[in-house]
């Protein structure tokens, strides 16, 4: 049995080398290729190209790699119609996949899309678009099942696999020690995001409210924790021009979060790993001015922090583009810091977050999914 997966960013790599994995897990002798990272060549996928280090953010920062990008996307349809997989998975990267998914759509391959394109904020044409071409969409929220259900895809919610992924290592007593804490000094992350973009937009601002931060609870301490795919020169670049000391965290990225009493985080995947962890956070995020004022254009949601969209409510601050101020991020993280009922309350916010994604095991039943469908595929090319 044949299966490729595509991915195109480092969070895509990630989740497909767990889905590969519950793949081998659950059938040994299942071949995998396609489009990935390290993290998925580890797992036992083929790579047939690796587009992590080109990961971007934005339209117009998307066009610098196009023509590389459609290179790779016509071989990946050559590669399809001559050796016909048994499925597809497509892993978010929406604007590569979409159109990959529509090349090849007449191939009679069963195609999954697995993080499917948020149809929630670009509305009803997108959905029914992924409803014309894929074969299933399994759904990792609740509510974005129901708006592809809406228009007309067969869509499986499966829970989200953060659930199983978001783990500490060590208790809070170990990792204070780990990260050399002093005992009761509240502490503070920063996370900037795992894209150049976000890191050179983001992290000024976090580092401007964090020396703002230390001026009203001189006792606190900032941990980063660095995203694999940004270069520790980028991070320390930046913090070289600080005013404030920052601890840089190496692959403990969870146990730092988990320790942490407020986090500052950039809008993204990251937000609902805090979630997981129970850790208050202010959301903010920027983008390159052509690039906001089109998507301003495209994009009618009310909230862009995925805690705030789960719960249709603004449970977290957040604060996107202009209003993205280091005073009004450190009013909020101070408070708390400060103010014991209002962090209570942002927890049990971030609880019902938790509670919503559904239940552990969302990566082992996507791998059913995707073995049934290539189960099928491959019964009847026998027939």
């Amino acid at each position: 049995m044949k299966i490729m997966i595509i991915a195109g960013e480092p969070s895509g790599d990630l989740h497909g080398s767990r889905l590969a994995k519950a793949l081998k897990e659950k059938r040994p002798d299942v071949r995998l290729c396609g489009m990935g990272g390290p993290q998925m060549q580890e797992a036992g996928v083929k790579l047939l190209f690796d587009p992590t280090k080109l990961s971007t953010i934005g339209f117009v920062e998307a066009l610098k790699n196009f023509k590389v990008l459609r290179k790779v996307m016509l071989k990946l349809a050559d590669f399809i119609r001559q050796n016909k997989p048994n499925a597809i998975v497509f892993i978010d990267y929406p604007g590569f996949n979409m159109r990959l998914a529509r090349m090849v759509k007449d191939e009679g391959v069963p195609m999954i899309y697995y993080f499917s394109p948020s149809a929630w904020a670009w509305g009803k044409s997108r959905a029914e678009k992924v409803a014309q071409t894929i074969t299933k969409v399994a759904s990792v929220f609740p509510f974005e099942a129901e708006v592809y259900q809406e228009a007309g895809a067969d869509v499986t919610f499966v829970g989200h696999p953060l659930l199983d992924i978001v783990k500490p290592s060590m208790s809070p007593e170990e990792a204070r020690e780990y990260f050399q804490l002093p005992p009761g000094a509240p502490v503070v992350s920063l996370l900037p995001g795992s894209r150049r973009q976000e890191v050179d937009l983001l992290l000024p601002e976090m580092l401007k409210a964090a020396e703002l931060i230390k001026a009203r609870v001189p006792e606190v301490r900032f941990l980063l924790p660095r995203a694999g795919s940004i270069d520790q020169k980028i991070i320390a670049g930046c913090l070289a021009k600080a005013a404030v000391q920052v601890k840089v965290v190496e692959g403990k990225t969870y146990d730092a979060i988990n320790i942490s009493q407020a986090a500052i985080a950039a809008s993204g995947t990251v937000t609902l790993e805090a979630a997981c962890l129970g850790t208050p956070m202010v959301i903010i995020y920027k983008l390159a001015t052509s690039t906001y004022l089109l998507g301003k254009m495209l994009v009618k949601i009310p909230r862009v922090g995925l805690p705030n969209i789960i719960l249709h409510r603004m449970a977290v601050p957040e604060y996107i583009q202009n209003d993205v101020k280091p005073e009004i991020i450190a009013s909020d993280i101070t408070r708390m810091l400060t103010d014991q009922a209002y962090s209570q309350k942002i927890k049990d916010d971030l609880a019902e977050v938790v509670r919503r994604l559904g239940r552990p095991g969302a990566v082992g039943r996507t791998a059913e999914l995707v073995l049934a469908l290539a189960e099928n595929q491959r019964l009847r090319k026998q027939m």
